[in-house]
């Protein structure tokens, strides 16, 4: 189970401490827009589902949790899904330890859109060879309205060499399940934990390096 200890918001970036974690990792939700990222995104890191206005550009929220003795910081970038943001590709993909690629099951234009347009970022833009991805149709609260079937996520998952999932991030259900497993996932990679605890130390470098200088305005951290 995914413990507690947790922070959302672009505010928690300044404020979280590396202090005790083991490992610190990037994980990015990528999809069209509307097909629930920012709420499956709250679902996981808050007990509400709160603030649900369409994401602008791109935002991100921190999780930190302990899962099989170990303590990790996860940082989750959410973007709008529009093209029109994207000049920030490269760095948004960049370092990358864990990539969710979100579909609706209730519109096939997203879940087409998965296999020739975000997929082909991922090849593109992931600067993480072993980097793990989910393939996630959301919305299985709305069976009714499905057009995706469960067999046509797996298969393309199968396809994209991803893991597959479906959830509701509106009922909650699967959500934690989906996160839990891709935490599993990276840790069972060896090139990721020495990838993620490489960048718990440079955050505890980077917040000596801040101490060591009190007052110093002019100061900038590279």
């Amino acid at each position: 189970m995914l413990g507690s200890s947790s922070n959302g918001g672009r505010t928690s970036s300044s404020s979280s401490s590396g202090g005790g974690l083991d490992y610190s990792f990037k994980i990015l939700l990528i999809g069209d827009s509307g097909v629930g990222k920012s709420t499956m995104l709250l679902s996981f890191v808050s007990n509400t589902l709160h603030d649900l206005s369409p994401t602008v550009g791109v935002d991100f929220k921190i999780k930190q949790f302990t899962i099989g003795g170990k303590r990790l910081k996860f940082t989750i970038w959410d973007t709008a899904g529009q093209e029109r943001f994207g000049t920030l590709t490269t760095s948004y993909y960049r370092g990358a330890h864990g990539i969710i690629l979100v579909y609706d099951v209730t519109r096939r234009e997203t879940f087409t859109n998965l296999s020739d347009v975000w997929a082909k970022e991922v090849e593109l833009y992931s600067t993480n060879l072993e980097c793990i991805k989910f393939l996630v149709g959301n919305k299985v609260d709305r069976e009714s309205e499905r057009v995706v079937s469960r067999e046509e996520g797996m298969a393309l998952a199968q396809k994209l060499k991803c893991y597959f999932f479906e959830c509701s991030a509106k009922t909650r259900e699967n959500v934690q399940q989906c996160f839990k497993d891709l935490t599993l996932k990276i840790l069972e990679v060896p090139s990721l934990l020495e990838k993620g605890s490489i960048a718990v130390k440079k955050q505890k470098l980077k917040q000596k390096q801040v101490h060591q200088t009190p007052g110093d305005n002019g100061c900038c951290l590279s």
